[in-house]
């Protein structure tokens, strides 16, 4: 937190403010600051002063009043501009102020050798002054970025609000071209959230919070694209059953992932942040081991009866291996023998450790240490041999699905109009969907990182989620086979599903990275060119383009139900012009697979299918700090 930064120069913990810095943003604004006051505080009281050192003093003295000063009017103009601020943040810009004078005077030392006899007080005759000041200043500085950061957040919490009202809407249209009319506001309205939560997501010092906003950013982006088509199904055949399960689906993901984004960005603490990380088998071998090895620091610290029952908790969570159907005969008695090794090594470790004690031992005995190292051995065989399983299993599954058997299969027979075969390929694509789930499941045991068990969880969820979407999708078409616009969106869930099963693959190689002590992020690698920066009007604009584009190809469908003639030439178009589009517009967020602006003209000539195995990388990141200066000062 603040605290302890900026207090550290200060030499006093007691920093007031109790603000925590949860952003890069305002810490980089910070730590110069911070650097530049532990100058002034820490410099040497030699007797006598050089000539270069006094004019450094000086020289930092000035700077730092200078910085303060243009730093205080950016906050005055934001104070100016948000009434609800404006007390707070006038007073925090007063106390920076007076801060920053305080400094420069102290600072002003002159090329006079300090005599303490000319009367001036200086940062040589006042330390305290000094230290007083300097701590006035950070704690005045850090309130003014967080209150400007409250604005970023209700910007956010504003933009959100809109796009919930527009989402009411669309779900209760009831012709095609009131739909359009709605989509495109929803469009736009959704670019403006995507871009300030992608900012947001970058900015945020937190890992974990980090990988929860981009898996429900994630999510947005996805269900934009089903919200389209899975709505003009419902339109088209309004009396259907399963085109309306399905368009419910759509929408209550939707609100589910604006929600968490929410949640995130205001720190509410939801039912949900209990839930998000279930205890992992990877945590509980890190924490045991490392209550095993403190041993060697202090013998008394825990009673050997409490280790016990922490390896048999952690013998427990192995049971969402041993008690899978999934998991082969040889695994289960691998899995279950190491556990029976790691208990006869925990027993031994604790007749050692109850020995130690019974002779007043300072610290662990020989006996001691060769059985911490054998039960330290013996979680990590158990850890290795999980690890191994987990992966050999989702690689499996991988293989097995890159097949697309049921999928396929699912598309053919609702084309056919054949409910019976719907059933049938419906009741192997949920076996498959429980196996990902499960198998999800286990990968978080063993992912090695709090980011990547939520990447874990995330694409549980996906998998839980779409199985069923894909089969009312089914189910629609094969009532309407020859329906163009029940076809299209079967398609759309098939592609969210392959799309996962893309990142499942990538998720696999992070986690074996991270297992073997590589950190790598594969996503990064993902892009090769270096995407060229657009400036923000550009991006809007572009943005536009890429939703008008989307729209055009909306009305195009809707002609399309009425000129059946033509029909074949029109959806092929028209479906193109629509994944063009919606390349342009994750260009614009420095997103998906158009990574230069070569790519991008390039895409405007051609017309491009089948990108559904695209990666969401982040946003181009704009520091909020150069953000608020942009866009309330500009404006002023």
């Amino acid at each position: 937190g603040s605290a302890g930064m900026a207090s550290s120069p200060c030499g006093n913990s007691n920093f007031d403010s109790g603000l925590e810095i949860k952003t890069r943003s305002v810490e980089q604004t910070l730590i110069p600051l911070v650097s530049q006051i532990t100058t002034l505080i820490n410099h040497k009281d030699k007797p006598k002063k050089s000539e270069r050192t006094l004019v450094a003093i000086h020289r930092v003295g000035q700077a730092v009043s200078v910085a303060v000063g243009r730093f205080v009017a950016v906050g005055e103009a934001i104070a100016a501009e948000n009434q609800e601020l404006k007390d707070e943040m006038g007073q925090a810009c007063f106390e920076a102020r007076r801060a920053g004078d305080a400094i420069a005077q102290l600072t002003d030392v002159g090329s006079a050798s300090p005599s303490q006899s000319d009367g001036r007080v200086t940062v040589f005759s006042d330390r305290t002054g000094m230290v007083k000041a300097a701590r006035l200043l950070l704690s005045s500085v850090t309130k003014v970025l967080v209150l400007a950061d409250r604005i970023v957040i209700k910007q956010i919490i504003t933009s959100r609000n809109k796009v919930l009202v527009t989402l009411d809407h669309l779900e209760r249209v009831s012709t095609f071209q009131e739909f359009v009319q709605i989509f495109s506001q929803f469009g736009n309205e959704m670019v403006e959230f995507a871009h300030l939560t992608g900012d947001r997501q970058n900015d945020l010092k937190d890992e974990k919070k980090k990988a929860r906003m981009a898996a429900a950013r994630a999510v947005l982006e996805k269900c934009t694209m089903m919200l389209l088509t899975a709505s003009k199904t419902c339109l088209r055949h309004p009396d259907c059953e399963s085109a309306r399960i399905n368009k419910d689906a759509v929408f209550h993901r939707m609100r589910c992932a604006l929600e968490q984004v929410i949640e995130i960005v205001t720190e509410a603490r939801s039912c949900g942040e209990n839930k998000i990380l279930p205890a992992s088998i990877y945590n509980g071998i890190k924490d045991f081991k490392s209550g095993v090895e403190s041993l060697r620091d202090n013998l008394y610290s825990s009673s050997p009866q409490s280790m016990g029952g922490q390896l048999e908790a952690l013998v427990e969570r192995t049971e969402d291996f041993t008690d899978s159907a999934y998991t082969s005969h040889e695994q289960r008695q691998a899995i279950l023998s190491l556990c029976q090794l790691a208990r006869q090594d925990t027993q031994q470790l604790v007749h050692a450790w109850i020995e130690a004690q019974s002779v007043h031992a300072k610290e662990a005995t020989e006996d001691m240490e060769v059985s911490i190292l054998k039960t330290c051995q013996g979680v990590n065989d158990l850890r290795r041999e999980l690890h191994k399983v987990a992966v050999s299993r989702a690689s499996d599954l991988l293989k097995v699905h890159g097949e697309q058997l049921p999928l396929r299969a699912l598309k053919a027979a609702g084309a056919e109009g054949n409910l019976e075969a719907v059933a049938e390929y419906s009741r192997t694509l949920t076996e498959q969907k429980e196996q990902l789930v499960e198998t999800c499941r286990l990968l978080c045991h063993v992912s090695g990182t709090e980011p990547l068990e939520i990447t874990c969880i995330h694409a549980e969820e996906t998998f839980h989620v779409i199985g069923p979407q894909i089969i009312s999708a089914a189910q629609t078409l094969a009532l309407h086979p020859s329906s163009k616009i029940a076809k299209e969106n079967l398609e759309v869930f098939c592609e969210a599903w392959e799309s996962q099963l893309c990142d499942m693959a990538l998720l696999l190689r992070e986690i074996n990275d991270v297992f073997e002590g590589r950190r790598g992020k594969h996503s990064a690698n993902l892009k090769t060119a270096k995407a060229v920066k657009l400036d923000a009007e550009e991006q809007t604009s572009m943005a536009k383009l890429g939703l008008e584009l989307r729209l055009l190809s909306s009305d195009v469908d809707t002609e399309v139900e009425k000129w059946e003639e033509q029909e074949h030439e029109i959806v092929r178009q028209s479906q193109s012009l629509a994944s063009m589009a919606y390349n342009m517009y994750l260009f614009t967020r420095g997103e998906g697979l158009l990574k230069t602006t070569l790519d991008l003209f390039h895409q405007a000539e051609v017309s491009t299918s089948g990108s559904a195995c695209y990666r969401s990388f982040s946003p181009p990141f704009v520091p909020f700090s150069s953000f608020f200066l942009k866009n309330k000062v500009a404006n002023r």
